[in-house]
């Protein structure tokens, strides 16, 4: 591929002078991503990639999806925002779909503008609702940038202060392929989270308000505890009044293949009390959410609004892009093309491969080290393979494509991941 350095070199200095320092980029040299369709992307430099992950799993569906380009741009000539202080159609129809999608009985939703946002507001609800300030979370986890969910991380690559208004305590669960319970069989290492569970409650000053989790923990490296795991759980947090909270922001709408939601693979005990989603919900529009129990949801004593949450034209695109989403059946798509994706994986041999996670179009592949990665990140973006990358030391790679993608699509991306792989092994 060619690639025209100069007026990307720039753009990367202009970057570099307004924006923080903290501020993340992938590559050594970044690109500047100006136009995509489907599943295709293109940089500044005139150079085609195909997208395995989305701009962080957010363009859920597809790059310009017709459906819901059409959907913003009609509600863009009509009123782009209003706020919550006035009556809104897109947003009640929005509220009323999620809702019933949800699972949670007699559900209420609150709009945000992210994850982070969603995140936060379930935090308020929860600790507001139990009175507590303590909250249980997942070693491994993430679940935001701001001052409360950075302090709920456990994931601490992702954490940058130990200052919190919240006191956290971590739990086992989230990382099976390591720790003291990584040679122990799946009943075995559900028995042994319980028992920590219940060991660290045991510790804790008070009661506590809420344990979050996210099914699959994304910026983690997409690993996740055995199936069945958070119901198990569930009769230890109900006999102390814990509130569960699962973090839909990654493994919502379908994308894990096997379900809807994450949760719905712990639903043995019923679904969770609150549940938050984001990323890909409006195809790359900012939107995000929490769904709750009536009862937890209006526990807010104190008068609150939303400027941006929830406003009409993210509202029409999230619906449009829901509409295409269960017309299409991606959730079934994500199934067989992520199955695709993993066997070939799994067939070719990849010595630099230390596990294959994840489910459905959530993969993670495991390697060796950071460097690793890091080499796997570059040698997929020269080879026309955009993928992300995660884990606590920068080890996996995140595998994610719009839930849209085609068999031969998955097949062009798995080859092209394979190269890359070999590559770092050569």
């Amino acid at each position: 591929m060619t690639t025209t350095q100069q007026p990307v070199a720039e753009l990367r200095q202009r970057h570099r002078a307004v924006l923080p320092s903290w501020l993340a980029t992938y590559y050594r040299e970044p690109i500047e991503l100006t136009h995509g369709e489907g599943r295709h992307v293109w940089d500044s430099a005139g150079n085609h990639y195909l997208d395995f992950f989305g701009g962080i799993l957010t363009t859920m569906t597809a790059h310009a999806l017709p459906e819901v380009t059409a959907a913003i741009s009609e509600q863009a000539g009509r009123i782009l925002h209003t706020s919550t202080l006035y009556l809104s159609a897109p947003m009640v129809e929005l509220a009323e779909r999620i809702a019933e999608l949800s699972g949670i009985p007699d559900a209420k939703v609150f709009f945000t503008t992210s994850g982070t946002e969603a995140n936060d507001a379930a935090l308020l609800l929860a600790t507001a609702y139990r009175r507590s300030n303590q909250v249980l979370a997942l070693r491994n986890s993430y679940h935001g940038r701001s001052f409360s969910t950075v302090g709920i991380t456990g994931n601490t690559a992702w954490s940058p202060t130990s200052l919190s208004p919240l006191q956290t305590l971590y739990v086992q669960g989230g990382v099976r392929d390591s720790g003291p319970y990584a040679a122990l069989s799946d009943a075995e290492f559900t028995a042994a989270c319980v028992a920590d569970l219940e060991e660290m409650l045991g510790q804790a000053q008070g009661s506590v308000a809420a344990l979050i989790a996210e099914p699959i923990q994304g910026v983690g490296g997409f690993t996740h505890g055995p199936d069945g795991l958070l119901a198990a759980f569930r009769p230890v947090l109900e006999r102390h009044g814990i509130l569960w909270i699962s973090d839909e922001v990654q493994t919502g709408w379908g994308r894990t293949g096997e379900h809807f939601w994450g949760w719905q693979a712990h639903g043995q005990a019923g679904p969770p009390d609150l549940l938050t989603f984001a990323k890909g919900v409006a195809n790359g529009m900012s939107m995000g959410g929490v769904v709750a129990r009536a009862e937890v949801m209006d526990c807010l004593t104190a008068n609150s609004i939303s400027t941006f949450g929830g406003s009409p034209i993210t509202c029409a695109a999230a619906l449009a892009n829901l509409d295409y989403l269960v017309k299409h059946d991606l959730q079934g798509n994500a199934l067989r093309t992520g199955a695709l994706l993993r066997e070939r994986l799994a067939e070719a041999d990849l010595p630099v491969v230390r596990e294959l996670r994840g489910k459905g179009l959530m993969l993670g592949v495991a390697l060796p080290d950071a460097a690793a990665a890091g080499a796997a990140l570059e040698h997929a973006r020269e080879l026309g393979l955009l993928i992300g990358r995660g884990g606590r030391a920068g080890d996996a790679l995140r595998i994610a494509p719009p839930l849209s993608l085609t068999d031969a699509e998955a097949r062009e991306g798995a080859d092209l991941l394979i190269e890359a792989l070999r590559r770092v092994t050569a």
